[in-house]
């Protein structure tokens, strides 16, 4: 069994900072990609920031510059520093990850956090 437990989120300033973390544990033999998602009351959910087991990053136009995201490969968690926080960034966060288990690769996805942004 293979779960990813967030932390982090909360209600921040305009401008504030925030840093998600999202832990996978379980029967683990290896993670791919590890990214974050976000979606907002009413919109499609869109993807934040993803890496990849060899650090290569990707990240969407409206975070750059402001978003950050990490790995550490070997307590299997991925880390979403938010800097400059908006209001627009206000959402539920999730994270998701490829993992292999049991010679089977899946995606799996945690339970998300809200993140909500005054202004």
């Amino acid at each position: 069994q293979v779960q990813l437990v967030e932390s982090g989120g909360g209600l921040v300033q305009a401008g504030g900072s925030l840093r998600l973390s999202c832990a996978a544990s379980g029967s683990i033999f290896s993670i791919n990609v590890m990214g974050w998602y976000r979606q907002a009351p009413g919109k499609q959910r869109e993807l934040v920031a993803s890496i990849t087991s060899g650090g290569s990053t990707n990240y969407a136009d409206s975070v750059k510059g402001r978003f950050t995201i990490s790995r550490d490969n070997a307590k299997n968690t991925v880390y979403l520093q938010m800097n400059s926080l908006k209001p627009e960034d206000t959402a539920v966060y999730c994270c998701n990850a490829q993992i292999v288990s049991y010679g089977s690769r899946s995606y799996y996805w945690g339970q998300g956090t809200q993140v909500t942004v005054s202004s």
